[in-house]
């Protein structure tokens, strides 16, 4: 399994322990992609899952560019068009992170619970807003 796959993996188990259930994995528009999208109660989280091998450049929450909050933002709102059953819920987006300590290449197969990371779960990382998506 590659390292993108096993975190939104892992970013599922961790929603799921905090009482979330999926209701979409890899949910696609025009505008993007939302990696995953999970619902409790009247909750509804919209989450971008990163994971980063130790890099001089920049921690994994640090790769959720204002660009990709746009994206997000609209193909959830894409969404909530396709899904109107959930436009009466409470909406966030949160960004759950990965940062290994460790140099590999992403793109190979590991155990990745074999190295050393730490993971970090930004509730509310960025809010709708119609001036900041430029609908």
């Amino acid at each position: 399994m590659k390292l993108g796959q096993w975190a939104e993996q892992e970013a599922l188990k961790l929603a799921q322990q905090q009482g979330f259930s999926l209701v979409q994995a890899n949910y696609h528009s025009r505008f993007g992609e939302i990696d995953l999208i999970v619902q409790r109660g009247q909750e509804l989280l919209f989450i971008e899952v990163k994971a980063r091998s130790k890099t001089a450049y920049a921690q994994a929450a640090e790769t959720v560019s204002i660009h990709k909050q746009r994206k997000m933002c609209k193909t959830a709102l894409h969404f909530l068009q396709v899904w109107p059953d959930f436009q009466q819920y409470d909406c966030r987006f949160d960004v759950i992170c990965f940062d290994f300590y460790q140099r590999f290449a992403k793109s190979l197969q590991h155990d990745f619970l074999n190295f050393t990371y730490d993971l970090q779960w930004i509730e509310n990382a960025f809010t709708f807003d119609q001036e900041f998506i430029n609908l």
